[in-house]
């Protein structure tokens, strides 16, 4: 690990979290939306510094922060990056900017109440990717709930926000339950490690729990219930119907985050897979099974569906669990071109949502039987639409192309069946989008209100410009991001095969890369 003195990983937490407390004072002429976008935007510019001071060939914790907090029960605050973290830090950071922008004409009542709860959950998402401590893993975690139900419940728009509201809450708080018992079954398998005294040897920091061997049968308990948790938020199949609701009746800045800020499936990564190796790697037909299952299903589901919201939501699903499936491949390849399909997805299907949303705020509707004809009305937004669709669909040139490619590659050295479901959800994928395209941009107008439809303006061209320019330079370029993550990944898979974490007696683990299925 290195540290440094500058502590800019504590300043993405603190930073909009301050802002968000200084919008309750903000007054014309500095209302609270320029204070959001300016904290939004210092937000981003951090994180960018943050990503050039990154060593991709150092493959430890880098720029790695600790301050005591609870120090009876050895919790602190620890922060710190490797090459997991180290790219959805500043895409996170991008998207809320995004979403600042695309509102800001929108939010007409309490202005300082809505952009104060958004900087809240970004300072609460950028701890999630950042710290490397459990219990304050499982804090921040547990605080995106507040901003998330109170901007569903109050800036909701469908007739059923309040009951989404209430649904996404519950299933936040239940995820967390499983994760509190793993964290605290480690730790105390630390104290038990190393003396047996809880008070003086209890350890909730990544960096020591990683250091601990932690018996098989332990694992075999531990591994459940990190997976169980973070599973109901992913969402993956069957814990998947909150997502749907959310999406609906949240506003569009909500909605256009949860499908973005892949939060559970960064959790899989960083804790079930790494704190759990020999139960990660026995079970790993657990993860492409449950992966295949989430893509396929939601992948039909989306087939029927006329909103355009609607099928988003299912598509992040389906992504989601196309993520998986590379993770369970327990190879190079399939880890790189998990952690480029989330981030690739994360931008995509965030600027799909967004348009959807200048869609709804220009004609009332994000209904396919309410629409038609928007190509030629609005070409500049279905230009947009359709290079973040084909970045989706992993055409040749967009981003899309080089996560999927090596997405499919790993599952293919793992088992030929995890790739052959990665290929038919990829099918199933184009199956669902083509028709949208056709009825919603190319079919005929139903409304006259259609034909007199304002394109995207300077502002919303913004939003999209950025996105858009990342889509197709890391598609011609994938290498940009490939070697940020390469040695993370290889030193994410050494762990898998480290002997000391496999001493169980009687044990056999199946080989790395050779999924059990």
């Amino acid at each position: 690990m290195t540290a440094i003195n500058f502590p800019p990983l504590s300043l993405l937490v603190l930073l909009p979290l301050v802002a968000a407390l200084l919008t309750a004072f903000s007054r014309p002429p500095l209302p609270a939306k320029m204070l959001a976008l300016a904290a939004t935007a210092l937000e981003l510019l951090l994180s960018i510094w943050v990503l050039f001071r990154f060593d991709p060939g150092n493959s430890r914790f880098q720029l790695v922060e600790h301050y005591p907090w609870m120090p009876d029960l050895q919790i602190g605050f620890m922060f710190g990056l490797d090459g997991i973290a180290v790219l959805f830090v500043p895409v996170a950071a991008l998207l809320v900017l995004m979403t600042v922008l695309a509102g800001w004409h929108s939010v007409q009542t309490r202005p300082k109440l809505y952009y104060g709860l958004l900087l809240m959950l970004e300072s609460m998402a950028m701890g999630v990717y950042l710290t490397l401590d459990t219990i304050n893993f499982l804090l921040f975690w547990e605080l995106t709930l507040p901003p998330l139900f109170l901007l569903t419940g109050l800036w909701g728009i469908g007739a059923w926000h309040r009951g989404a509201a209430m649904k996404l809450g519950l299933t936040l708080l239940a995820a967390a339950i499983p994760l509190l018992f793993a964290f605290v079954m480690l730790a105390a398998n630390h104290a038990d490690q190393n003396g047996g005294d809880l008070t003086a040897t209890l350890a909730f920091t990544l960096p020591a729990l990683m250091e601990t061997p932690v018996p098989y049968s332990l694992q075999t308990q531990v591994f459940p219930l990190l997976l169980l948790g973070f599973a109901v938020t992913a969402p993956l199949v069957p814990f998947h119907t909150w997502l749907s609701s959310a999406t609906m009746e949240a506003p569009i800045a909500v909605a256009t985050l949860l499908l973005g800020l892949k939060l559970s499936v960064f959790g899989i990564l960083r804790y079930a897979m790494q704190l759990t190796p020999a139960a990660a790697v026995e079970y790993s037909w657990v993860l492409g099974i449950l992966g295949g299952i989430t893509l396929i299903y939601a992948s039909l589901v989306a087939m029927q569906q006329t909103s355009l919201r609607r099928m988003l939501a299912y598509a992040g699903t389906g992504h989601t669990g196309l993520a998986i499936i590379g993770i369970s491949a327990l190879n190079v390849q399939g880890l790189q071109g998990a952690i480029l399909l989330l981030l690739n997805f994360t931008v995509s299907a965030s600027c799909l949502m967004l348009i959807t949303g200048f869609i709804h705020a220009r004609l009332g509707s994000s209904e396919a039987v309410h629409l038609g004809g928007l190509a030629g009305a609005m070409p500049r937004l279905t230009g947009f639409f359709l290079l973040f669709t084909a970045v989706g669909l992993g055409m040749p040139g967009t981003s899309g192309f080089p996560a999927e490619l090596l997405l499919i590659f790993g599952a293919m050295i793992a088992h030929p069946s995890l790739a052959i479901t990665a290929v038919a959800g990829l099918v199933f994928t184009a199956a669902y989008t083509l028709p949208m395209l056709r009825r919603v941009f190319w079919g005929p107008a139903r409304h006259p209100a259609i034909t007199r439809a304002q394109d995207l303006k300077p502002r919303e061209l913004a939003v999209l410009a950025l996105p858009a320019v990342l889509a197709l330079w890391l598609g011609f370029f994938p290498g940009t991001t490939l070697n940020l993550t390469k040695n993370a990944a290889e030193a994410w898979l050494n762990r898998l095969t480290t002997p000391a974490f496999f001493s169980a007696p009687g044990h056999t683990r199946p080989a790395v890369g050779q999924a059990k299925l």
